[in-house]
């Protein structure tokens, strides 16, 4: 069983850690989403393939999956709002420049 499970755990672990990393380091914030969108994904992968191959399984990771991305969806739409309004005021994309409300 853990050896058909693992390939799926690790291309999620490795997803994630690569949206991490691109939401750490990364400056433009639609890289930031992209990269926040990208962690979300492996852990749908993870969420899925615990559901079908866990010890027990079940339709509840998929379940969990399903609603992680309509959260997912729902942050994208927000999130690129939020980038449009503060690209009219201050017309870049460097997230350390969009510092709007410390002031």
């Amino acid at each position: 069983m853990s050896g058909i499970l693992s390939p799926y755990l690790t291309l999620g672990a490795i997803l994630f850690c690569i949206g991490l990393f691109g939401a750490l380091t990364k400056r433009n914030a639609v890289i930031v989403l992209l990269s926040i969108e990208l962690m979300l994904n492996g852990v749908n992968l993870n969420l899925v393939a615990f559901s079908k191959m866990g010890i027990n399984p079940s339709l509840t990771g998929q379940v969990f999956s399903l609603f992680t991305i309509t959260v997912a969806a729902a942050e994208a739409a927000i999130g690129v709002a939020l980038l449009i309004a503060l690209y009219r005021n201050k017309p870049t994309a460097d997230v350390s420049e969009m510092d709007e409300l410390k002031h």
